[in-house]
């Protein structure tokens, strides 16, 4: 067995340092910082419209838009139905229909909107994801190879495995998506 000294601090990799308030390491906490900060951005960048849409979704999908309507919808039939001392304004509830049916056509309007934003934010984070995960897998091939040299090098029957062999292998990304396509056929 070869024994070695430790690296000086010198030519250590600086490890990420664990703020003792909440456990978290410097790194991710700069993650979630850069994240938010991305969120921050696309808000800002979206246009107005996207902001219309979107605050009009985020109110239609409260509770407090349901105890509106649920308020208007029974003071609308209390009074069409004679048992308030108002005058009928809309006695077969024609008109409640029409509004309602209208109210529908431009929620679910303002819905899809905001729903092809969130959809194309998903897309790019998903690409991101996806690059950052071959990036992870190509460091990982790196690291096996080299490992498995060292052991080598150090006489360790680990170095032997066979299936280390396989996990050298670099993974070409369209060849997966190929046979996933395949496999669904």
């Amino acid at each position: 067995m070869v024994s070695q000294s430790p690296p000086d601090a010198s030519t250590r990799p600086a490890t990420p340092t664990v703020d003792p308030q909440d456990g978290l390491a410097s790194a991710l906490t700069r993650n979630i910082a850069a994240l938010a900060e991305r969120r921050r951005l696309e808000e800002e960048g979206a246009g107005a419209d996207q902001r219309i849409a979107g605050a009009i979704t985020r109110f239609a999908g409260s509770m407090a838009f349901v105890g509106i309507h649920a308020v208007l919808v029974i003071c609308w039939i209390a009074v069409n139905i004679g048992w308030t001392p108002l005058p009928r304004f809309d006695p077969t509830f024609v008109i409640l229909a029409t509004v309602a049916s209208v109210e529908a056509i431009f929620i679910s309007t303002f819905i899809l909107i905001a729903q092809n934003r969130a959809a194309e934010m998903a897309d790019r984070r998903a690409d991101l994801d996806l690059q950052i995960s071959l990036l992870a897998e190509h460091e990982v091939t790196q690291l096996i190879r080299l490992t498995t040299r060292i052991a080598a090098h150090l006489g360790l029957e680990e170095a032997d495995n066979p299936e280390l062999a396989e996990l050298q292998r670099t993974v070409a990304p369209e060849a997966v998506l190929e046979h996933i396509e395949e496999a669904r056929e």
